[in-house]
């Protein structure tokens, strides 16, 4: 994923994608400082992403859907911590805080927005991708941003104790009044081998 906060730098944030020989483990990626930093696959989802994005691309139930959550940067639990969450409530009953800058609001992502689950039998693998997003003059109250959560609503007005998170991306930025906008990679945000 790219994140672009108009006037400032890009951050590439490719999909998350398991190293060669390591199954679903995802591949390290690099910020603009230069660091790698990780995106990883939450333990509850691993084998049922490319499952969960399908119920919601099908209609399975009718009102399942995709949420993107940002999560803001102060108190942030480690990854190590995170990835054993098993619901969003569970993501953000600890330190961990949603974003809560004005101009944010989760994107939800309906059946009509995603692409069908086509394997690429040439490559042993899937991709699925979710269409770039947009926060609009994203204020600077509220603090900065660390992290963009893929997650499986399986209906309309869930709680978040039935949001299961799916995917985490770093998303180190600071909003300061302008959009954010988050550019997916072309091959998606998430790679099945």
């Amino acid at each position: 994923m790219t994140l672009l906060l108009l006037g400032q730098s890009a951050v590439t944030l490719p999909r998350t994608a398991p190293p060669p020989g390591s199954p679903r483990t995802p591949r390290p990626t690099i910020s603009k400082e230069g660091r790698f930093v990780a995106d990883f696959e939450f333990n509850i989802s691993k084998g049922r992403s490319v499952e969960l994005y399908r119920r919601v691309r099908t209609g399975d139930p009718a009102t399942s859907a995709l949420v993107i959550v940002v999560l803001a940067a102060a108190n942030i639990e480690s990854d190590a911590i995170l990835k054993d969450k098993a619901s969003l409530a569970d993501v953000l009953a600890g330190a961990t805080d949603e974003a809560t800058n004005t101009g944010y609001a989760r994107k939800v992502l309906a059946a009509a927005d995603l692409n069908d689950v086509l394997p690429d039998l040439a490559n042993d693998r899937t991709d699925i991708d979710v269409p770039d997003q947009t926060w609009l003059n994203v204020q600077a109250a509220g603090g900065a941003w660390s992290k963009v959560l893929v997650c499986y609503r399986p209906a309309t007005g869930s709680p978040d104790t039935a949001i299961v998170p799916m995917t985490s991306h770093d998303f180190s930025i600071t909003p300061d009044g302008s959009n954010v906008v988050l550019q997916i990679d072309p091959s998606g945000f998430y790679r099945a081998v």
